[in-house]
């Protein structure tokens, strides 16, 4: 489908420019988001009239999102997971996480804001991007942890996965025995949840590539 772009898209082109995109994309997506209108001679024909206002629209709220960014940069969340001591996840963190996130220390942003390739799934800081307007990109940080005790020590910079290895060396032989028998569990909890993590990434894969 041949479309005209309101605004400017990330790997489409600049607003006004006509590109041309599957149908599924430009009817799931660009067309409700008001990001683009059919590429008929009556709205290129609108789109020429109104070019003006939508580019004095456009302005205002660049000029918004880079005085949000200033403020937003750099900015760190707390999520707390379980993990076994090798610091994966018992499950992963995704983009809705990150929209709690922030929440919690004061920005507001919609999920379709946040640039997550691919779920997060070990303990440690995260740099997530964060699209406030389509010029206009911010870096926040994800501290994934297991306890809030545990986060403060990795935003002074502390491996704590480091410290798990310095335990299990230094412990008793019984306390080494448990360790083991606890990761052994822990890994088989793992690999369960990874199979369903992966199944619904394949499902959802799947049903994008049919649109």
């Amino acid at each position: 489908m041949d479309v005209v772009l309101l605004e400017r898209i990330e790997s489409l082109g600049q607003m006004g420019d006509v590109v041309s995109v599957k149908n599924g994309y430009a009817r799931n997506y660009l067309l409700p988001q008001g990001k683009a209108q059919r590429a008929t001679a009556v709205n290129l024909a609108s789109f020429d009239e109104r070019r003006v206002e939508l580019e004095a629209r456009n302005l205002e709220r660049r000029t918004e999102a880079q005085g949000v960014s200033t403020a937003m940069q750099d900015a760190t969340f707390v999520v707390i997971r379980q993990a076994g001591e090798s610091g994966q996840l018992y499950g992963s963190v995704q983009a809705r996480d990150v929209v709690e996130g922030l929440d919690g220390v004061g920005y507001k942003v919609d999920r379709t804001q946040i640039v997550l390739v691919r779920p997060i799934k070990t303990l440690g800081l995260h740099s997530v991007q964060v699209n406030l307007h389509p010029e206009v990109q911010v870096e926040v940080f994800a501290n994934v942890a297991r306890s809030e005790a545990e986060a403060e020590r990795q935003a002074a910079g502390e491996d704590v996965l480091a410290d798990d290895d310095d335990d299990y060396v230094f412990g008793t032989e019984a306390e080494a025995d448990e360790g083991e028998d606890d990761a052994a569990e822990e890994d088989m909890a793992e690999e369960a949840e990874a199979a369903v993590v992966d199944s619904g990434e394949a499902e959802a894969l799947a049903e994008a590539e049919e649109d």
